[in-house]
């Protein structure tokens, strides 16, 4: 499992690439799950760690606009960011999730095909009113994504643990590995949530709240990434 730690400015950046970050993934939890930091922070943190890491950034937790995501995505590829990650927040049917996608996805790989996309849905989807991401492995296979994760939408302290279970989350993970995609698992996850976790076997963790003590507005602490690290 590849560990992929969420900081907010090029100091926290650091902290989680000197923990051993596996991915260095830059977001705005003022914006919500997946919100979006500004170019210039994804700048400082690509020139911060240059190519050491491979850098990810969140363009925000979206409803139905193709073309703002588009436009957001291609602004993060260009920031720096080599994984670009959408969450699929307030997007209701199949059809607009591939549209989401498809155009995303064409914004990013024109720049570079190297560059990765990243498509969220959520595992408490069902109280933000959001499409299923059970919906997501065949939708993104569709639409040429790299990775399908799911994240919490509303970050209240509740885990994907509490929405999905580890029967739920093998299958999912399993669908997407079937399609040729990477999946990626996050949304307030604990220590304790590693034995199942490795036995889950996603390719990627999303973590912020674990290493900064249990309180994702608080600061990366490098030591709990170096600890989260060797026990990965």
């Amino acid at each position: 499992m590849k560990l992929l730690v969420s900081p907010i400015n090029k100091e926290e950046a650091i902290a989680a690439y000197k923990g051993g970050a596996d991915i260095i993934d830059v977001k705005n939890p003022k914006e919500g799950s997946l919100g979006a930091n500004f170019p210039w922070v994804i700048r400082s943190v690509k020139e911060a760690i240059g190519s050491k890491k491979p850098i990810s950034a969140t363009i925000g937790d979206f409803n139905y606009k193709p073309g703002t995501a588009s436009l957001a995505a291609l602004g993060a590829a260009v920031a720096g960011a080599h994984y670009v990650k959408v969450g699929l927040y307030d997007v209701q049917t199949e059809e607009q999730a591939l549209d989401m996608l498809i155009n995303i996805t064409k914004a990013v790989k024109d720049l570079d095909p190297s560059k990765k996309v990243v498509a969220s849905g959520y595992s408490d989807y069902k109280r933000i009113n959001s499409i299923s991401p059970f919906l997501l492995p065949a939708i993104g296979a569709k639409a040429g994504v790299d990775v399908v994760m799911v994240d919490t939408g509303i970050k209240d302290g509740r885990s994907t643990f509490e929405f999905m279970s580890e029967d739920e989350l093998t299958q999912f993970t399993g669908s997407i590995r079937e399609l040729g995609m990477e999946s990626a698992l996050a949304g307030t996850l604990k220590f304790e949530d590693l034995p199942t976790l490795k036995l889950i076997q996603p390719d990627i963790i999303g973590i912020r709240g674990m290493v900064c003590g249990g309180d994702r507005t608080s600061c990366i602490q490098q030591e709990l990434v170096e600890k989260l690290k060797k026990l990965i």
